[in-house]
């Protein structure tokens, strides 16, 4: 994991959505609420999701193999990427599907103060999750808004859990909504608009989550500041005098790729320009640890190649 934190926030989300379920689960037993159904399979889901958050960054500590030479850093991201298609499937759509069913058939929900009670605890139990997650992911947020921290964090896991509870928390809100108004009026549709509205939450929430972990899939170049760094440490104003061009990739979220074309002198013999590929390797590695794989190709500058 990118940090005992990104850990943290999942084992604690993780535990808040087991409890929930559970409570969820027999509020519904005991009341008929199609909100509270919604709920616990939405809880239910979410256990799930931090589950294969966990399993995916088991599975990226993996050693590199001769099959995978650069390593198993993007499980993370296919775990991440599983985690939205969940959300979709078994949150969304299931919710989607009981907040009609219940809107078409709809019945009073008996014994209140379950659905209520439990939404009130959850609630609760949701807040402290959050919290756990805002925490951690202000240790390396940094100045970067959370819209920012969400689109351009290289690690999945705390923008997910985030977005999970914070989905979570207002899914609570609109279903404690639908039950009360139910209540109120004693009309069961109501319980059924507010599944739907936890519904459409969470497809949103789904599909948010799976166009960024999706462009981690496919690649990502390391973010601006690192650039710049990794340029200013690959010269050395004497035998590399400039950077020709450069590529960076992200191989995981702690693993970043580095392949550049530097700018030699022609009159530099072979062991000078050996020497000092060595020494940008081991500046570029202090300057950014992550760039643990380097590739660095010595050519003579000419305007031309510089693109």
């Amino acid at each position: 994991m990118s940090a005992s934190g990104g850990t943290r926030a999942i084992v604690a989300a993780l535990a808040a959505n087991l409890a929930i379920a559970v409570a969820k689960f027999v509020a519904f037993l005991f009341s008929g609420s199609s909100s509270m159904l919604a709920e616990s399979v939405h809880s239910l889901a979410d256990s799930g999701n931090q589950g294969l958050l966990l399993l995916g960054g088991k599975k990226a500590k993996r050693e590199a193999t001769p099959q995978h030479p650069f390593g198993y850093g993007r499980e993370r991201y296919i775990y991440a990427f599983l985690v939205s298609i969940v959300l979709f499937t078994v949150g969304g759509m299931f919710a989607i599907y009981e907040g009609i069913e219940k809107i078409n058939h709809p019945h009073p929900i008996e014994a209140w103060y379950w659905p209520v009670g439990v939404l009130v605890f959850a609630i609760v139990a949701e807040s402290f999750s959050f919290r756990t997650a805002i925490k951690e992911s202000n240790e390396i947020r940094g100045k970067q808004t959370w819209t920012q921290f969400v689109r351009r964090a290289k690690a999945p896991e705390l923008p997910v859990v985030l977005l999970e509870d914070l989905g979570a928390l207002v899914g609570l809100v609109l279903a404690l909504g639908g039950v009360g108004l139910a209540l109120l009026t004693g009309n069961g549709v109501w319980d059924g608009i507010g599944t739907l509205c936890i519904g459409a939450l969470l497809i949103v929430i789904a599909i948010v989550l799976a166009a960024e972990t999706k462009s981690l899939l496919l690649g990502e170049s390391a973010g601006l500041e690192e650039i710049e760094k990794i340029k200013a440490a690959l010269v050395d104003g004497d035998v590399v005098t400039g950077v020709i061009h450069m590529r960076t990739l992200h191989l995981g979220p702690e693993e970043l790729l580095v392949a550049a074309k530097i700018a030699v002198e022609g009159h530099d013999t072979a062991t000078e320009v050996a020497n000092a590929i060595d020494a940008a390797e081991a500046r570029i590695r202090e300057a950014v640890p992550i760039a643990r794989v380097i590739y660095l190709e010595p050519d003579i500058y000419r305007p031309e190649a510089a693109k």
